[in-house]
Formats: C-alpha cells, structure tokens, sequence
C-alpha cells in the first residue's frame, strides 16, 4: 500500500464534484482549510512540556507524595 497519487486525487475529486456540485466545492474547500487551521493553532497552543526531569528538578514536584506514613 502506497501513497495516494494524481491518479487517485483526481478521482476522489471527481467523486465529490458529482456529490456536491461544482458551486458547493469552493465553500467546502474554505471551511475545510478553516478547520485544519484552527486546529493546528489549537494543537500548537496547548503544548505540554513532556520530557524528563533531573533529580534535582523533582524536588519542588507537585506530584512528589508527602503524605506516606511511616511503617
């Protein structure tokens, strides 16, 4: 299985000007380039720093249990 190429995007997009007609297309072009672009500000926004931390660093460590009793 390969990637999809001319020959296939050319079908895909004959498919979808007999779905939606040709006056619908630019409007669902549009929208869709909305939704990518709204979704990768998102994505890019919300950044979540996952890389491990040193030793020293977990000192101050919010998820550090300091409530364990002593056995």
């Amino acid at each position: 299985m390969g990637s999809i190429g001319m020959p296939e995007l050319m079908v895909i997009l004959v498919i979808a000007l007999v779905v939606f007609g040709a006056g619908k297309l630019p409007q669902i072009g549009e929208n869709l380039g909305k939704a990518i672009r709204n979704f990768k500000s998102a994505t890019e926004k919300d950044r979540i720093d996952v890389t491990p931390k040193k030793p020293d660093e977990l000192s101050g460590d919010r998820f550090t249990n300091t409530n364990t009793k002593p056995s």
